[in-house]
């Protein structure tokens, strides 16, 4: 993609310098979720993308500034599809440079609306100020959104207060560019000291401290990927930190350059994490948790497992596929519009997709509904229903299930009811249960293939050895076919994976293929199961701490596994 033909943007472009935040894409403002949404091209470093261009409208052009990329697709989840530009590519800017502020120029002189995303800040970002000046040396308008800085965001993910009542002086000290006279200078104070320093040289920072003054028997806290769900805190003090994280086997990166954030200080509250820490004490925090849905069902479901703490791999097990054939549908569908049915019933989001569809086929939209009766199965179809335009009539009271519907369901009464047909379009493996309690109710029922599921094609091949070998903490079965499918297409769970099912017929299915059940739902809903997931996290969590032993995701314990590296 050349900078001509990039996304149209004002005659004279524009650059915003955005701060990405330390790690958490929760973190970013409302005002760097606006400027994303509107920006024609988008420049920043490999981890910083992956925060920031969810929020990036479909057509963004983004350039990737790390170097050794290479220019591919971009195929992430849940974002739209975007266009990955290396930095080092002849299609856009100096094909001899890497510079980011050669990437911004060129898109900016182009009259595109950029947006320059850098981690953590842009006020404390090393070349955003030159990269300002660039602007304004070029006429390029420009402007600062500001963003949550690692030295105070990754503190308060790890329940270090950098103030008490006192009101203690806050210091930060760059180690990697601090000089003899700032140690000096922060070793002779008494007020806490946040430093940025990378994993092999907090140690050194340590000393740095001590021989200017500190004691070493100060408070110190030490954390490494603050705010994201690889989070690890040590606590330990000036003198014992080096042996703590020497016993504690982490392992810096291949270049040694992977940031820490510490904090020093008898004021810090570092002392008191144990009681303070939030971020690391959540449920199912690190739990690496397989949820067998497609894309657009597991959303909700993996959005309620980040809030635990977990991170949530979605890994399909059915496909969702037309009817082989189509004609029963389309009749039906003219059917609503001919005023054929009094009800029309909807059991799964994957029915509501293809009736939306059919519709949209015909040229039709939701005002083909009037004055028909409609059904929700459960609030996640309800869902869908509503964001295509419909509001149910029914949602049941109870059970979300053919069987709570059936409870709600009214009799068919010839006197108030002037048509006695419900359509209801399913899947082709649907169970019986909803047509034969309508029926009993004295309904006719078109019964209609509306979509078939089939077994999806495998995970990649890491995905399945993950699964196997025990490398994750948890799966979610929330039906026998997702039971059936997984362990078709990418084998058993391992035994030291916890196996939460929706309900009674589900965890059947898991004990026929060999599977222990440690959780169920009380109630067949996702939501639920997730709830009962991040209980039983509580409770092992709970149990781990009353033994004295220390907390570990069920992953770290599989036979033969390694304690996890930190790189």
């Amino acid at each position: 993609m050349s900078p001509t033909n990039l996304p149209a943007g004002p005659v004279h472009g524009h650059v915003t310098f955005l701060g990405a935040g330390p790690g958490d894409p929760g973190l970013l403002t409302l005002r760097a979720v606006e400027a994303l949404a509107n920006a024609d091209v988008l420049v920043a470093e490999h981890d910083v993308l992956d925060v920031v261009r969810v929020h990036a409208r479909q057509g963004v052009a983004v350039l990737n500034t790390d170097p050794d990329t290479s220019p591919v697709p971009y195929q992430g989840t849940g974002t739209p599809q975007l266009t990955v530009v290396d930095s080092a590519s002849t299609t856009v800017g100096d094909p001899a440079s890497r510079d980011a502020a050669n990437l911004v120029m060129t898109a900016a002189r182009g009259g595109k609306r950029v947006v320059r995303a850098v981690s953590g800040d842009p006020g404390l970002d090393t070349y955003a100020a030159e990269e300002m000046l660039a602007c304004v040396a070029a006429g390029v308008p420009f402007e600062v959104v500001p963003g949550i800085a690692a030295a105070v965001g990754v503190p308060a993910y790890a329940g270090v207060p950098l103030r008490d009542a006192q009101g203690a002086d806050v210091r930060f000290v760059d180690a990697r560019t601090a000089s003899n006279r700032c140690w000096t200078e922060v070793g002779a104070s008494d007020g806490t000291v946040v430093v940025s320093a990378t994993l092999d040289s907090v140690a050194a920072a340590a000393g740095e401290l001590v021989a200017s003054g500190r004691k070493p028997d100060t408070p110190m806290s030490v954390t490494i990927a603050g705010t994201t769900t690889r989070q690890r805190t040590w606590s330990a003090t000036l003198g014992t930190i080096a042996q703590t994280l020497k016993q504690a086997k982490v392992l810096p990166s291949p270049d040694g350059g992977r940031p820490v954030i510490a904090v020093v200080g008898e004021r810090s509250a570092a002392a008191q994490r144990d009681q303070l820490s939030w971020f690391e004490s959540k449920p199912l925090f690190g739990w690496k948790v397989l949820v067998p849905r497609t894309k657009e069902q597991a959303a909700s479901l993996s959005d309620q497992l980040r809030s635990y703490g977990a991170v949530p791999y979605e890994v399909p097990t059915i496909a969702v596929e037309p009817p082989r054939t189509p004609q029963q549908m389309e009749r039906a569908v003219k059917g609503l519009v001919t005023g054929r049915y009094e009800w029309i019933a909807f059991t799964s989001v994957n029915a509501v997709k293809a009736v939306r569809e059919k519709f949209e086929e015909y040229g039709l939209d939701a005002r083909a509904f009037a004055g028909i009766k409609v059904a929700a199965v459960g609030e996640q179809t309800a869902n869908a229903l509503v964001a295509f335009g419909v509001k149910p009539d029914l949602v049941p009271s109870g059970e979300q299930s053919a069987a709570g519907l059936l409870e709600d369901w009214p009799p068919y009464d010839p006197v108030f009811d002037p048509i006695d047909r419900v359509f209801l379009p399913r899947a082709d493996i649907a169970t019986e249960t909803l047509v034969a309690g309508l029926i009993e109710l004295g309904w006719e029922v078109d019964d209609v293939t509306a979509y078939r599921t089939v077994r999806a094609s495998p995970p990649p091949a890491d995905t399945r050895e993950a699964i196997k070998g025990g490398g994750f903490d948890a799966v979610l079965f929330t039906s026998s076919s997702t039971v059936r499918n997984l362990v078709g297409i990418a084998g058993k769970p391992h035994n030291v994976t916890v196996i939460a099912c929706i309900g009674p017929a589900t965890a059947k299915t898991a004990e026929e293929h060999g599977l222990r059940v440690d959780v169920m739902a009380p109630e067949p809903s996702v939501h639920k199961l997730a709830e009962a997931l991040a209980d039983f996290g509580l409770r092992r969590r709970a149990a781990a701490l009353d033994a004295g032993d220390p907390v570990t995701r069920p992953s770290e314990r599989r036979p033969g596994s390694r304690r996890r590296r930190t790189t």
